[in-house]
């Protein structure tokens, strides 16, 4: 199923971070992982400094956002904001051209 719209989704993380939260980390990055995989995420950012996260995804709505989103193990300790993007510009990774000379 192609997606036709992208979605900023931007988290604040909590002040302080608990054993349970810090525990969940690890179980975090590996959904992220299999979304990057799926194509469903894009681009994943985090600024421990500003307590800030932020996603943009592949989705045809701001609720199917709010629901994949809500898989991800950290979430539920966050307040999180969605935006559907006019736009997203990003360098894609080129495969070198091969040459018969």
């Amino acid at each position: 199923m192609q997606t036709d719209y992208q979605y900023m989704v931007d988290f604040s993380l909590p002040e302080s971070f608990t054993e349970e939260f810090m525990e969940k980390i690890p179980h975090q990055r590996a959904k992220v992982n299999r979304l990057f995989r799926e194509g469903k995420i894009v681009n994943y950012a985090l600024s421990i400094e500003n307590l800030k996260m932020w996603a943009v995804v592949n989705a045809n709505s701001e609720e199917e956002v709010k629901e994949l989103m809500g898989t991800l193990p950290l979430t539920k300790y966050m307040d999180s904001k969605v935006s559907m993007l006019t736009f997203y510009n990003g360098i894609e990774e080129e495969i070198p051209a091969f040459s018969l000379n």
